[in-house]
């Protein structure tokens, strides 16, 4: 089959398309024939080696695809050959034709999702939903901020906080990410790029604040963040590129949180929930991922430049 193969850290270019044995499935595990991949942030942090834990060289790329079981292994019973299924992690690396994973890494996928959309599914909406519910414990009423609303979390975190019955305020870059947020469930969308938009954030909620805020970019925004916090409030730390400088006297009258978040923090019980959660959203079609753009697997190089890029909006996937 063919692969994407990494096998030293470095820029794009160390993405080549290879060929290898096909992987073959033990005890407790599923091979899965692959139709679409789901291209994350993290994917290019690990390739470049700036990621906490690093693969052992050479590997393949990817913890997010859909397609269909080809064969389950001893003691699965879960599923069978032609189940559709969309995948939370792989043994094997999700960037090929095919992939080995544990029965617990693989989840059914409902007829009426693509597969490019059942590829968009384990990090944007398992971030999404554990920055709102697990870590900043959201409830119906809340008025929640969501920064890069037109990426692939921000608009999980858009779908997921319109279903829960909360005032959501999306921020992007560009008119048709902002157009694209407020398609998604957004009811007040703002220009990121505009000085003025944490002042509109608090004339939009009447000076009271909001309540959450899912931060993607904290090395920006976390030090004014604090500042249009209501009071009780929380930011979640999804993503950040770097350092920033805070005012802690700006979350003791709020007495306010900063929470960190990391999917593979979650415990077995938290994973469960949020692929539960997932599963849910897709049969009552509140959750509905949006692909941006489907790439060619040899294409990994360029999915990789394109999906830091501030001006993507939608889920990038590549096709086998």
């Amino acid at each position: 089959m063919k692969a994407i193969r990494v096998h030293e850290f470095g820029e794009p270019e160390v993405l080549r398309l290879e060929k290898v044995p096909d992987p073959k499935c033990g005890h407790g595990q599923v091979l899965v024939r692959i139709q679409a991949v789901g291209v994350n942030p993290v994917d290019t942090y690990i390739r470049a080696g700036l990621y906490a834990i690093k693969p052992t060289l050479p590997y393949t790329p990817g913890s997010d695809a859909s397609g269909t079981v080809e064969a389950a292994g001893e003691g699965v019973k879960g599923f069978k050959a032609g189940d559709r299924v969309y995948t939370a992690g792989t043994i094997s690396g999700a960037y090929a034709e095919k992939a080995v994973c544990l029965e617990s890494q693989v989840h059914s996928l409902p007829p009426k999702v693509t597969y490019s959309q059942g590829a968009a599914l384990n990090v944007p909406y398992s971030a999404a939903y554990r920055a709102l519910f697990q870590r900043a414990r959201a409830v119906p009423g809340e008025a929640v901020l969501i920064h890069g609303a037109s990426g692939g979390v921000g608009i999980a975190a858009l779908q997921f906080s319109r279903a829960a019955g909360m005032t959501v305020i999306g921020t992007a870059g560009t008119e048709p990410g902002r157009q694209l947020a407020a398609e998604q469930g957004a009811h007040h969308v703002l220009d990121h790029r505009s000085p003025d938009h944490f002042e509109d954030v608090l004339r939009l909620t009447e000076n009271r604040g909001v309540d959450i805020i899912l931060e993607l970019l904290a090395n920006v925004n976390l030090g004014k963040d604090l500042g249009i916090l209501a009071k009780g409030g929380r930011v979640v730390v999804i993503g950040s590129q770097g350092k920033v400088e805070v005012n802690p006297r700006d979350a003791i009258g709020r007495e306010a949180a900063i929470l960190g978040m990391s999917v593979f923090n979650a415990t077995e019980r938290e994973t469960t929930s949020i692929h539960a959660a997932i599963g849910a959203g897709l049969e009552n079609g509140t959750l509905r991922p949006v692909i941006g753009q489907e790439m060619p697997l040899a294409d990994a190089p360029r999915a990789h430049r394109k999906v830091i890029e501030a001006t993507a909006f939608g889920k990038i996937v590549l096709v086998p």
